[in-house]
């Protein structure tokens, strides 16, 4: 316990699924909580259930893909809670088609959210960071969501692939430049596998409405087939990488992948 005593974190997309998984892990270690999400209702009872249970936490509507409400949640997490120790930026969006079915408009809005969010993210954070960064052992840290998408491809996901990919290199580039100019920031992404969530379900649902029961399950199937340890990840795997990556605990780790996908890419 209180292993984040005193610290404040950012979580974009923190409304459900990972996310909310992330909140929940962090206050239960001491951190103050800036939630944000489009989904209003539902981010305002997850920040509520972190309060009910000693918590502190605050919920803002936001869009990660713009960049004037981005500095308004930078500047409201100050005011709130006084500055910024840790950003998890988990807000993100899959969609599949193949290329040629791709439009312009669906590969930019999926790049506005999964890769612009990123940079925004850390572009308005770091400035704040660096001011709070010096007391903790490990500094200041940011968390970027990625996928074990972004090492490696798959049919009809192209737009999701590079989205993916971007992050896992921006958050090295981020890093490096972070260490080099003294900032006591730290900044890593982490791969989730196959997640048991809500984005998965979704995609269930859609499989089950387009071709059936059987094919829905048969593609669950799969998933768990190709994962050596045999289940689907759980939002909890995560919300305990984040911890630690989030935590003094990792104060030697920066520019790394935290790949939490049950031994799939390791085949």
């Amino acid at each position: 316990m209180n292993r984040l005593e005193g610290k404040v974190a950012i979580i974009t997309g923190g409304a459900r699924g990972l996310g909310a998984a992330a909140a929940n892990r962090l206050a239960e270690e001491g951190a103050r909580i800036v939630l944000t999400d489009l989904r209003e209702e539902l981010g305002s009872k997850t920040a509520t259930a972190i309060n009910d249970a000693g918590g502190k936490a605050i919920f803002l509507v936001h869009d990660s893909s713009n960049e004037a409400q981005w500095i308004s949640v930078v500047e409201q997490a100050q005011s709130a809670f006084g500055g910024i120790d840790i950003l998890l930026n988990n807000a993100g969006i899959g969609s599949g088609g193949r290329i040629d079915k791709t439009t312009l408009a669906d590969w930019q809005h999926l790049m506005s959210i999964n890769v612009d969010g990123v940079f925004l993210g850390m572009k308005h954070c770091i400035p704040v960071m660096r001011e709070r960064a010096p007391q903790w052992e490990g500094g200041c840290s940011i968390i970027n969501i990625s996928s074990i998408m972004g090492f490696i491809g798959d049919v009809g996901s192209t737009a999701y692939c590079a989205s993916k990919g971007a992050v896992r290199l921006a958050t090295k580039a981020a890093a490096l430049e972070c260490a080099k100019l003294g900032f006591k920031i730290r900044v890593n992404s982490i791969h989730p596998g196959f997640m048991e969530t809500e984005g998965l379900q979704s995609a269930m649902r859609a499989i089950a409405r387009n071709s059936g029961d059987e094919a829905k399950e048969a593609a669950r199937q799969d998933m768990i087939k190709s994962t050596p340890i045999g289940r689907l990840g759980k939002p909890s795997d995560i919300a305990n990488g984040v911890l630690y990556l989030a935590s003094d605990e990792s104060s030697f780790v920066t520019g790394t992948e935290l790949v939490i996908d049950g031994g799939f890419l390791a085949q």
